[in-house]
C-alpha cells in the first residue's frame, strides 16, 4: 500500500515524562520512538519518521533551539512529508506555535500537540493527543492552514490558542473565536474556512532582546527605566485593561519609544487594546500619541514573538502592520 509520509519530532515535555523512582517527580524520559509505538494503528495510516530532537521541559526551549527544529520540519517537507507533528511540553506550546507559524510557508501542516498527564499517569492523554494530531497531518483540509495545536479533541490556529489552566485536562482554548476543528470518531472536522496569512523571512540575526514587562498596581519603574541601558532592542508591555499604564510608567515611554519599538498589548486573557476611547494620561490614545503601539487582539507573548522575529529581518517598521494584518485568529 502506497501510504502518506508524516514526520514526528519529540522535544520532551510532559507527554515524555515519567517517574524514574516512586516518589520522585516526572522528568523527560521517554522517546518518539517509545510514544509512537503507543499508538500502533497509526502504521496502517501513514509510512511514519519520529526523531527525537530533544528532552526539555518546554520552559527551557528557546528561539535557536526551534530554529533547528523549523530547519528539521522543512527538510521532512521537501523529502516528502504530507504533514508534520511535534510534541513538546505544554508550558510554552502556545508561543511555539506562534513562533513557528509566523515562518511556516509550506502548504503541508504543521501540528504541534503534548500532554497534561504524564506517560505513565493514570489517564495518560499524550497517545490520543498524538494520534488526533497526526490526523490533522494527514487530513487534505488541513493544508493551507499554518500550524495548529491540536489538545484534548480540538484543533486550535496557533494565533489564537492560549493555555488556559495550568493543570486541567481541558488546558487549551481560543479566547472569543473557539477551535478551528474538532476530532470525533476519528475523523477531522473543520469549523471554519482557511484564511490568508502572511509569513516572515527566517531572521538572519537572533541575537536582538525584546523585553517583556507586566504592569502591575503601584509597580515601580526601575526595570523599565533602564530598558535602553540594558541594550534591549524591543519593548512589549502587559498592561492594564484596554492598554492603560500608570502615569509613572507613561513618563518612561516617551525616551524609549524614540529609541525602540514598544507595543502595548493587554494583560487580560481575552479582548483587545483600544485605539480611541481612553484620553486620560497613559490611556490608550496618549500612549500611542508618544509612540507606542497597540496590539490588537494579540497577546503580550505573542507580540514579543513577533518583534523578535520582525527585528531579526529588519523589518521593524512593519510591526504595526504585521500586527493588524499578520497576527490574525485562524
Amino acid at each position: 500500500m502506497n501510504l502518506p509520509k508524516l514526520a514526528i519530532a519529540s522535544l520532551g515535555g510532559t507527554v515524555s515524562m515519567q517517574a524514574r523512582a516512586v516518589g520522585e517527580g516526572v522528568v523527560p524520559t521517554v522517546s518518539g520512538a517509545t510514544l509512537l509505538a503507543s499508538i500502533p494503528e497509526l502504521r496502517t495510516q501513514a509510512h511514519v519518521t519520529v526523531e527525537t530532537l530533544g528532552m526539555l521541559p518546554s520552559a527551557s526551549l528557546d528561539f535557536a533551539f526551534l530554529l533547528s527544529v523549523l530547519c528539521w520540519a522543512n527538510y521532512q517537507v521537501e523529502q516528502g512529508a504530507v504533514g508534520v507533528v511535534i510534541t513538546q511540553g505544554t508550558d510554552t506550546l502556545e508561543e511555539s506555535a506562534t513562533f513557528f507559524d509566523l515562518l511556516w510557508e509550506h502548504d503541508e501542516p504543521l501540528v504541534l500537540t503534548g500532554a497534561m498527564r504524564s506517560a505513565t499517569q493514570a489517564g495518560a492523554d499524550g497517545p490520543g493527543n498524538l494520534l488526533d494530531a497526526c490526523r490533522v497531518g494527514l487530513a487534505q483540509d488541513s493544508r493551507r492552514r499554518g500550524v495548529q495545536v491540536v489538545m484534548n479533541g480540538q484543533i486550535h490556529s496557533a494565533q489564537a490558542v492560549r493555555k488556559t489552566d495550568s493543570m486541567a485536562l481541558q488546558a487549551f482554548s481560543s479566547p472569543i473565536v473557539g477551535p478551528t476543528g474538532l476530532l470525533r470518531e476519528g475523523s477531522v472536522y473543520y469549523l471554519r474556512s482557511r484564511s490568508q496569512r502572511h509569513v516572515l523571512p527566517v531572521p538572519h540575526q537572533t541575537a536582538q532582546k525584546v523585553a517583556l514587562l507586566q504592569a502591575s498596581l503601584s509597580a515601580d519603574t526601575l526595570l523599565l527605566d533602564n530598558i535602553l541601558t540594558l541594550g534591549y532592542d524591543g519593548l512589549v508591555i502587559a498592561s492594564f485593561g484596554a492598554g492603560h499604564l500608570s502615569e509613572t510608567w507613561t513618563a518612561s515611554i516617551d525616551a524609549i519609544a524614540k529609541k525602540i519599538p514598544v507595543i502595548i498589548a493587554t494583560r487580560c486573557g481575552s479582548g483587545s487594546t483600544a485605539r480611541s476611547t481612553y484620553g486620560f494620561k497613559g490611556g490608550e490614545m496618549d500612549l500611542v500619541r508618544r509612540g507606542a503601539l497597540m496590539a490588537g487582539f494579540v497577546c503580550p507573548r505573542k507580540a514579543r514573538i513577533l518583534l523578535w522575529l520582525l527585528l531579526g529581518c529588519e523589518r521593524q517598521d512593519d510591526v504595526s502592520r504585521y500586527l493588524k494584518e499578520n497576527v490574525q485568529f485562524q
